[in-house]
């Protein structure tokens, strides 16, 4: 059996073949590589794993790797090289782009050493932590209502493409173990573009959400790109043309409750986009082209910007969290009389990652919490960022807190609690025998039971030790990033209770200040 060492030798020697370099001059640096130019690849054990890095300082902004369009393993791409498949994927006209292409990622698969995409195929990760792979119990374990929703959509939704796949599968005559919804959850988790476009109305444009698939645009489904796909993922800033900065373009506009609702229900609003990633196809080059998105010094990690994504819906497309995502949000119940007395959509009003509740949440909760005959008086300013008055900015601010605080005492544990168990998920494949298990469990029983059980996890027939199958393992990690994401929810909703009492004491003592000085002035 190769080696990764070899498989990475051989997949960088056909790369280089295929004219994928990270030379400037588009030229391949070695006919045995196609990196080494500017790039190697390594491993960052803290940072995401195997992944690119630099071997020289290169400069922002700077041509680090370019991908022709021979390279790129598209739909269009396998069907012209193959009757057979062409002929069945045509028969199936009511199948999706993103789910033709699953299929063909598993036609080649079964081809084995015979597709001329084996040593690509050989170095992609042979399995997935997205939400559609999570359990039951995994999805149970996200504890907050919005994700566990998320979750069971994200399998239901596979499910079904699964079972609408399954004739052209078959038509292929695809392996057992190729038709399977296991294989399935792999194909679709590196190929597929995850359900929707995201049609957002402020920028006034369509964003491509898809897993390990990049954007092209003759194909919906997008492309698998060689090497280009090792670069790990770096998280943008806040994008500068989203709802927040709306907030202020109106607080400087002045704008009324009524060009207020114009701008957000119409078109009108259409800035100009910036980059969403940080590599594109140019028709110019015949490529995909990849560019450093900062500068790099020797021996750094160099990094990809997908786009814009929070950490549920990193786990849900990608399978993994970051530590700091600023573009983090979470969303706490809010009454249904809320939306209604503003033109805020729903999905604006937030928490962010900082615990700071979002501009569209506060000013929703400024109007809300004005009587209802005052509002019309006061719309301009609550759409303008303004706050009405101290008293309001106090019962909005408590209003926040005592949601915040409810929100945390519902959920099954506690932060405390969580790190606890994190730091058990951690030990648990250490433990050897029952009775070491034992131990932990007198400790913290009831969740690490309860997966236990999920898990069937016996007794191995080597001197009475627990036996953990690969299934088992690969369900905790999932578990473990169940905790990590709940966790970050309730250290973010415990910051907004801080940021929320600090406002209101800092209101407080102004307004006690004020009235002094003027009782003074008297």
């Amino acid at each position: 059996m190769e080696t990764e060492e070899k498989k990475l030798e051989n997949l960088l020697k056909w790369a280089a073949h295929l004219g994928i370099t990270d030379s400037s001059n588009g030229v391949p640096s070695h006919s045995h590589s196609s990196l080494g130019h500017s790039l190697t690849i390594s491993h960052f054990p803290l940072a995401g794993g195997r992944g690119l890095g630099a071997v020289r300082g290169i400069r922002e902004g700077e041509l680090i790797l370019k991908v022709p369009k021979s390279a790129l393993f598209t739909t269009r791409s396998l069907l012209n090289k193959d009757h057979n498949l062409s002929h069945a994927v045509n028969s199936h006209p009511s199948l999706s782009s993103a789910q033709i292409l699953t299929v063909c990622l598993l036609y080649e698969v079964g081809k084995g050493k015979n597709s001329w995409w084996h040593p690509y195929l050989m170095l992609l990760p042979r399995s997935y932590d997205i939400l559609a792979t999570f359990g039951q119990f995994e999805q149970q374990a996200l504890q907050v209502d919005d994700a566990i929703w998320a979750a069971g959509k994200a399998v239901l939704k596979a499910e079904i493409e699964w079972k609408e796949a399954s004739k052209l599968m078959k038509q292929l005559q695809l392996k057992p173990q190729l038709v399977s919804f296991k294989a399935w959850l792999w194909a679709s988790g590196t190929v597929r573009i995850l359900s929707q476009l995201m049609h957002t109305k402020i920028i006034g444009s369509w964003i491509l959400v898809s897993s390990r698939t990049m954007y092209i645009a003759w194909d919906e489904a997008g492309c698998l790109c060689p090497v280009g796909d090792l670069f790990n993922y770096a998280a943008p800033g806040e994008e500068p043309n989203g709802l927040e900065n709306v907030g202020g373009m109106m607080n400087a506009s002045s704008l009324t409750e009524g060009d207020a609702e114009g701008i957000l229900d119409s078109e009108k609003f259409n800035p100009q986009l910036q980059r969403l990633t940080d590599g594109w196809f140019e028709e110019e080059a015949n490529a995909y082209c990849f560019y450093a998105r900062q500068s790099y010094e020797k021996g750094e990690q160099v990094l990809l910007s997908y786009g814009t994504y929070t950490n549920l819906e990193l786990l849900e497309h990608y399978g993994f969290l970051l530590d700091e995502n600023p573009n983090d949000k979470f969303f706490i119940p809010l009454d249904t009389g809320i939306y209604s007395s503003g033109s805020w959509p729903k999905e604006s009003q937030y928490i962010h990652q900082n615990g700071k509740p979002s501009f569209a949440l506060l000013s929703a909760l400024r109007l809300w919490l004005t009587p209802a005959n005052q509002r019309r008086s006061v719309g301009h300013l609550a759409y303008s960022g303004c706050q009405l008055s101290v008293d309001n900015e106090v019962s909005v601010m408590k209003w926040i807190s005592k949601k915040c605080h409810g929100q945390l005492k519902n959920l099954p544990t506690s932060s405390e609690e969580d790190n606890l168990l994190l730091s058990t998920i951690d030990k648990i494949q250490d433990y050897k025998t029952p009775m070491e298990l034992k131990r932990v469990l007198s400790t913290f029983g009831g969740e690490v039971c309860t997966f236990l059980e999920a898990n069937g996890v016996q007794r191995g027939k080597n001197g009475g030790e627990l036996s953990f199958s690969g299934k088992t393992k690969l369900s905790i990690e999932r578990w473990k990033l169940a905790v990590q994401w709940r966790l970050r929810y309730k250290t973010t909703l415990a910051d907004c209770i801080s940021y929320c009492s600090e406002i209101i004491n800092s209101l407080l003592c102004k307004n006690v200040s004020t009235v002094r000085t003027k009782q003074l002035m008297r």
